[in-house]
């Protein structure tokens, strides 16, 4: 190393004299009146001495038009009360002279000050201050040419954190660095493992975002985006909110803090973000947001539970420290010289005062360390070079630990271990909430203190839960408790059908048929348990396999019921529809055929289905949607569906052939509306279940349609449609017989009698039979009765001359033909008078009586006097044609009309027998009857 060289009375090596040359250059005057002080090696008095006074050089900036100078002005008031404490503590032999040079907080000033601190003024141990980053910066860098350590208690920039380049620079304030290892402290307790930073481009912020990178991926926290700005933040916010951190920490000044708290009006506020900024804003600060676009309403509800990050500028244990006071008996002290001297307080006056501490201590340790030497120097000459002085300076100042007013004062590689302060933003103020101990690496959390915009704190990111749509349970519940009832009323018509399957009320209705509706409607019924279900309930693969079990279900309980129904209608049309008036016996059998003839064409639907394309479970997945209990989650809703490819082609195809079949159930419903049976009296209400269940399944169909993104809506629906249409077609169905049963046992057989009226159709002009029942015998239905009764003598007048005409084309000869005997007419004119058209009063019978049996000789037997002279051909009423035709009538009137009036039972097999003879036509008085077989 070349030798060193003596300037104003100090050693310096040839970077500092490069450095000081460098000033003199610009400064030539200042150069030749600058004093040469003798070395430490010539003088020992300093340190061997008692009550010396050391002076120490302290760089603020003072003049209030500089930047930063408020600092300095509450620094002042700190460092002369801890001088004053120094010397009534007794226990320092020396007494500490401070001279204060103005920095200005600029470069060439500061180096100036500095410059005329070193040539002009006193033989300085240390250097006190440094406020300035820049300036602090340019001469610590200086500080081990000149053998001087410097101790600030103010500068925070991270840049001087670097021992390679300012070896000689300690300070009692924590760096902005410092604050890191309490935020990755704070983001561990919260278990936040992703976030996000926004800086602003300072080399201070860039310096103190690298740092906390490097601590992060220690942590394993992920680091989602980090942005940086110069002016205006608002693009690089809205990339953060793409990126989804929700714990966003930002560095910046003071005024751009302000704009990005304007992230109110991108919504990036609240329960969902948390936002953690630096706490070395002025207080207040938000009160100046007049000057920005967001109004100082909208900026605090931004702000409300930001937590801010900052040291601790008096610690808040109230401990006695070197001093022999606690921090608050301090804080009174300095308030008062405060109030004495008018100046505002400094936020680092606490790091100020216990530096005065620090190199009071280790002033006097290095003191006792030279003394020591001495001692032992048997010569008696020992000296000391600045450069010896400045190490053990050095060496002391890493050993330094005592407990000051800020809490622990003890150096890491020149880096002050503090104390971290968390505060939050609670209704218009900052609230402390806890603190980080760096030499112990705990985190304190004050109870109860710490509020969150939500129910917990916010996640480090926006978690989607995935949320069922499901069934509600009580929904499920009260819907299950109907289904049951309805399905136990189907249990006991089933019981009453089977019981009274022998009566003749419910055996001329078919109890087969009846138990097919009521099987239908049971598993109908039954389906709205399996469509209850999801995925809450069973699992993926059970849900699965529900698709397919409720469909086939619903669709076979559907046809067995109602294709019952139709076939029951379809038997009632296909009789009385009949204009020919021939007897049609449709038995249950050929019913039975076709409802297994729709059942196979369902199952040929359903296996082609299940085989080619089955129904699987189906997931579909909605927009994301708030949580409703204000949690930091995201809702994804999702319902589960029973489809498959082709869903669309085969719900057409069972759709189209329930349409059909509901069409076709609703003609038959519609041409059988005025046929009213008592014996057969389920028709009518069969006709009434087909219209309500039709428009019942296109109303629910559609409705269930629209709402299937509404899990409760759509199965509310269907299962009310169900048990609506099942429960309808029911009691329609089993109600009228069972009140028939309870108040009339035989109406079955006493309302027997019916009542055809032949109505013109406007529509199709198709003849309509109504068929009704006499109940009651009066005198106005006297006149009807006359009237019907004359429309049954002339229509067998017609048919009378039909016969004849194929009789003469047969051309059958008298003898060939069997002549009837001349007794015969006697019951001849038994069997074609209408007698006892009602059963009524015995007034009505014998008036009606005496109608019928007027000259019936006359009219069967006796023959025109005109005609006697007439040939047997050329009078078709002759005797003899009278006999021919009588012969061949009355077999076949016995057969095919008789039956349709009532006359001849369908027992009666022998086309010869008389209809005097048939046990029907002798115990009952003659009347309009029809044997239906099978209805």
């Amino acid at each position: 190393m070349a030798p060193s060289r003596r300037h104003c009375g100090w050693e310096m090596t040839p970077l500092s004299g490069y450095l000081l040359l460098s000033i003199l250059a610009f400064q030539p005057v200042l150069a030749k009146v600058c004093n040469d002080y003798t070395r430490h090696g010539q003088d020992n008095s300093w340190f061997s001495g008692d009550d010396e006074k050391l002076p120490i050089m302290v760089l603020m900036p003072m003049n209030e038009s500089a930047l930063m100078s408020s600092i300095s002005q509450g620094i002042e008031p700190a460092v002369q009360l801890a001088i004053q404490h120094i010397r009534e503590s007794q226990n320092y032999k020396f007494s500490l002279i401070t001279k204060i040079y103005d920095t200005e907080c600029d470069n060439a000033k500061g180096l100036r000050a500095f410059f005329d601190a070193i040539c002009y003024g006193p033989k300085h141990l240390m250097i006190f201050g440094g406020v300035c980053p820049s300036v602090t910066s340019i001469i610590a860098e200086s500080l081990e040419g000149w053998n001087l350590v410097q101790l600030s208690f103010a500068a925070t920039t991270p840049v001087l954190a670097d021992k390679k380049k300012y070896p000689n620079f300690f300070r009692t304030v924590p760096s902005d660095n410092a604050v890191n290892p309490a935020v990755v402290k704070f983001l561990n307790f919260y278990n936040w493992s992703r976030v996000g930073t926004l800086t602003q481009d300072v080399q201070r912020f860039s310096e103190v975002r690298n740092d906390l990178t490097n601590e992060l991926e220690k942590a394993d926290i992920q680091i989602a985006d980090t942005e940086s700005f110069s002016n205006d933040p608002c693009v690089n916010v809205k990339k953060l909110k793409v990126s989804d951190p929700q714990n966003l920490l930002e560095y910046n000044q003071n005024p751009l803090g302000m704009k990005v708290m304007s992230a109110y009006n991108l919504n990036m506020y609240g329960s969902k973000y948390q936002w953690i900024i630096p706490g070395w804003y002025q207080g207040n600060w938000w009160e100046q947001a007049n000057s920005t676009n967001c109004t100082t309403r909208k900026l605090l509800t931004a702000m409300e539970g930001y937590i801010a990050v900052d040291f601790e500028p008096l610690s808040a244990k109230q401990v006695k420290g070197i001093s022999g006071r606690t921090p608050k008996e301090y804080e009174r002290e300095y308030s008062k010289e405060l109030q004495q001297k008018g100046v505002e307080p400094s936020k680092y006056h606490g790091f100020a005062y216990d530096g005065i501490w620090v190199i009071a201590k280790t002033l006097t340790r290095v003191m006792d360390l030279l003394q020591h030497k001495e001692r032992q120097d048997m010569y008696h000459n020992f000296t000391v070079d600045d450069r010896e002085v400045g190490k053990l300076v050095l060496d002391v100042m890493n050993e330094t630990n005592f407990y000051g007013v800020t809490g622990q004062v003890m150096f890491r590689n020149g880096e002050r271990m503090g104390t971290i302060k968390f505060t939050q933003f609670q209704e218009g103020q900052e609230v402390k909430v806890g603190e980080y101990n760096a030499i112990a690496d705990v985190l304190d959390l004050i109870n109860n203190t710490m509020r969150f915009q939500g129910v917990e704190p916010p996640k480090d990111r926006t978690f989607v839960r995935l949320q069922r749509r499901n069934i509600n349970v009580p929904l499920y519940s009260i819907l299950s408790v109907i289904t049951i009832l309805g399905m136990l009323m189907a249990g006991a018509f089933l019981f009453f059908n089977i019981k009274n399957r022998n009566h003749r009320l419910i055996k001329m209705s078919s109890p087969y048929m009846n138990n097919l509706i009521i099987l239908g409607g049971m598993l109908s019924y039954s389906s709205i348990f399996l469509f209850g279900l999801d995925g809450a309930l069973v699992s993926d693969k059970e849900f699965e396999a529900l698709c397919t079990v409720r469909t086939w279900i619903l669709i076979v309980g559907y046809t067995t019921a109602f294709g019952a129904m139709f076939a029951k209608t379809w038997r009632v049309h296909a009789i009385f529809k009949n204009v020919k008036m021939k007897k049609k016996i449709i038995k249950d059998q050929k019913l039975l055929i076709i409802v297994g003839g729709m059942l196979l064409i369902d199952l040929c639907i359903l296996i082609c289905w299940q085989i080619v394309d089955p129904l699987k479970r189906t997931v579909e997945e909605y927009s994301l949607e708030a949580d409703p209990q204000g949690r930091d989650i995201a809702i994804r809703p999702f319902l589960e569906h029973c489809e498959n490819t082709h869903m669309t082609i085969w719900l057409g195809i069972v759709y189209a052939y329930k349409g059909l079949l509901m069409l076709f159930g609703c003609f038959l419903a519609w041409e059988t509306r005025n046929v009213s049976i008592p014996a057969l009296n389920d028709s009518k209400y069969i006709g009434m279940s087909v219209y309500n269940v039709g428009i019942m399944c296109i109303i629910g169909a559609a409705v269930s349609f629209l709402t299937r993104d509404q899990p409760n809506v759509q199965f509310c629906i269907v299962a009310l449609v169900i048990i609506f249409c099942s429960t309808i077609t029911l009691c329609l169905v089993f109600v009228p017989k069972f009140i028939t049963m309870r108040t009339n046992p035989d109406a079955a057989t006493q309302n027997r009698r019916l009542k055809f009226n032949t109505n013109q159709k406007k529509e199709d002009s198709k003849t309509s039979t109504s068929v009704t029942s006499v109940n009651q015998a009066n005198t106005s239905r006297l006149d009807g009765l006359q009237t019907d009764n004359h429309r049954l003598r002339m229509k067998i007048t017609e048919l009378d001359k039909e016969l004849e005409e194929v009789t003469m084309q047969l051309q059958d000869t008298p003898e060939k033909t069997p002549y009837i005997k001349q007794n015969h007419y006697g019951d001849v004119n038994n069997i074609l008078s209408i007698r006892n058209f009602t059963e009524g009063k015995e007034g009505e019978k014998s008036i009606v009586k005496n109608h019928l049996e007027q000259k019936p000789q006359a009219q069967w037997g006796s023959m025109d006097p005109s005609r006697i002279n007439r040939g047997p051909l050329e009078d078709i009423n002759s005797p003899e044609h009278i006999q021919r035709r009588l012969s061949l009538q009355l077999p076949i009137l016995h057969h095919a009309y008789l039956p349709s009036i009532g006359g001849v039972d369908a027992s009666c097999t022998s086309p010869n027998a008389s209809p005097g003879s048939s046990p029907r036509h002798r115990h009952m008085p003659p009347s309009y009857r029809v044997m239906v077989s099978g209805l």
